[in-house]
This record gives structure tokens, sequence and C-alpha cells, in this order.
């Protein structure tokens, strides 16, 4: 019986952080989409689809920029895409040589 207790002990607390952290990138989301004009708020949206992680690393760099007062204005499309650009992984390109 007390294993069976420890395993929903366990599950309680995985879904307690879950929904703690679900909390905490809403409330990131409502701050940094008041910096983002409506082609960035579509880019975002996109991003969000098709990468969450890498969305929810922009959001904290609008985040930071907004906090550190670095901003002047609303972030356009163009402006979200050099972030991106800044925080994706460089991808390398190969060059195969055929002899």
């Amino acid at each position: 019986m007390d294993e069976l207790e420890e395993l929903k002990k366990a599950k309680l607390e995985q879904y307690q952080e879950e929904t703690q952290i679900q909390q905490q990138i809403a409330q990131l989301e409502s701050v940094a989409r008041s910096y983002l004009d409506k082609d960035a708020v579509e880019r975002y949206n996109n991003l969000k689809t098709a990468h969450q992680e890498l969305a929810i690393q922009a959001l904290v760099v609008i985040a930071q920029l907004a906090q550190s007062g670095k901003m002047n204005g609303k972030i356009t499309g163009q402006q979200f895409k050099e972030i991106l650009l800044r925080i994706s992984p460089q991808k390398r390109d190969f060059k195969i040589t055929r002899k």
C-alpha cells in the first residue's frame, strides 16, 4: 500500500509542476504578446505550432528585452524573425565533392 501511495504522490507532484509551468508560460505569453504587432503574433503562433520550445525561448527573449527597457515600440514580423535567427541553433552546410 505504501508503494501505491508514493506513486499517487509522485503523480500529483508532477501534475502540479506541469500546471505551474503552463501558468508561467501563459503569463509570459500574455506579456510578450503585448509587445508584438499583428504580423509578429502570426509568426509566433506558427512557430508555437511547429516548434514549441523555440517559441518559448523567443518569449523569454522578448520579455527580457521589455524588462531591460530596450524595446521601443512593438516588434514587427521582421524583427521577430531576427530574434529567432539569433536564438535558433546554427545549421551547418556540408559540401560533398565526388572524385
